[in-house]
């Protein structure tokens, strides 16, 4: 990460969601611990950038539950496993719409859904 990305992260409001954490060590940082779908509803509500989620299938699946996911910027590796941690749960339903797509060099193809 060059100096300028890492300067505009740590300017960024960040929103950690955790049952764990007790202090967020990164700048700007908010933990939200209790009531999360509430809490991410109302950061909807708020003008401003979007909210991007990272890593967290437990909070994805929360988020679905609750319609609050707009967009699934997927993005597929072009490695077999035949085994992980899967994304969405067992019993998880959703009917999407590919906005968007973008294959790069690598192999890997970004895949943009809005919900349908």
């Amino acid at each position: 990460m060059s100096r300028d990305s890492a300067e505009r992260m740590n300017s960024l409001s960040k929103n950690l969601v955790s049952a764990t954490m007790d202090k967020a060590a990164w700048n700007n940082s908010t933990i939200i611990k209790e009531n999360v779908a509430e809490q991410i509803s109302a950061l909807t509500q708020q003008s401003g950038q979007d909210i991007l989620l990272f890593s967290s299938g437990t909070l994805v699946q929360t988020l679905m539950q609750q319609d609050l996911v707009d967009r699934y910027h997927l993005l597929v590796y072009p490695v077999i496993l035949g085994k992980g941690k899967r994304l969405f749960q067992d019993g998880s339903q959703a009917n999407l719409r590919l906005i968007d797509t973008k294959v790069f060099s690598s192999g890997v193809a970004a895949l943009i859904y809005q919900p349908d």
